[in-house]
């Protein structure tokens, strides 16, 4: 049983990651940077979006060392430079995948409360809350403001220029600072997922 539940799992974390990065393409799109569009990635094709590590490795990893899974997708291109509003297209484009998660979320939870008068699939439950879950941990995860996580470009959005020294340095060690919070300091974000899965579906994970 818990094979299948990882499965399962393993399964929904793909397709979450995959609308994710289609989010952050669309958006720089509709901003002026057809980038992902003509890298063939407005897709939900997910083998046009998996990376080896993120996708399936450390997926792997955290779920047998700690029983969660968290993960992501190979980024999808796109040039800054091209956006229209040079001053906060980042920033949009950046929280585009998170707020794609966090509406997946709303939907699924939605679901789940109004279950009870829908003739909904048996076994739609358990799948609705791992959905729920998987997405609220991917934005909450992906807002952490550590290059490459899409909050690094909302917290350079908002940095004043004096403090371009921040940005410098967390673009520089920003994957071992990275690996470090996420092997000794990922259960500090699961509290606050935890309250924001309750609040959208009414239950406890």
């Amino acid at each position: 049983m818990q094979g299948i539940d990882f499965i399962f799992s393993i399964t929904i974390l793909i397709m979450s990651v995959v609308i994710h990065e289609v989010s952050h393409g669309y958006v720089a799109n509709s901003l002026g940077d057809p980038t992902a569009k003509y890298a063939g990635r407005l897709t939900l094709n997910p083998l046009k979006h998996l990376d080896p590590f993120g996708s399936v490795i450390l997926p792997t990893i955290t779920y047998l060392l700690g029983g969660f899974i968290i993960g992501w997708a190979r980024p999808v291109p796109y040039n800054p430079y091209n956006l229209s509003n040079q001053r906060w297209g980042p920033a949009i484009v950046g929280a585009a995948g998170p707020l794609a998660n966090i509406f997946i979320a709303i939907v699924f939870g939605i679901l789940i409360r109004i279950e009870g008068f829908l003739p909904l699939p048996a076994g739609f439950l358990q799948i609705a809350t791992i959905i729920v879950f998987i997405n609220l941990l991917l934005a909450f995860f992906n807002l952490i403001p550590i290059p490459p996580l899409d909050g690094s470009k909302v917290l350079f959005a908002f940095l004043p220029y004096r403090w371009s020294y921040v940005q410098d340095f967390l673009e520089q060690w920003g994957l071992v600072l990275l690996l470090i919070f996420i092997f000794f300091f990922f259960r500090l974000l699961l509290p606050v997922v935890f309250v924001m899965f309750r609040i959208i579906t009414g239950l406890s994970f």
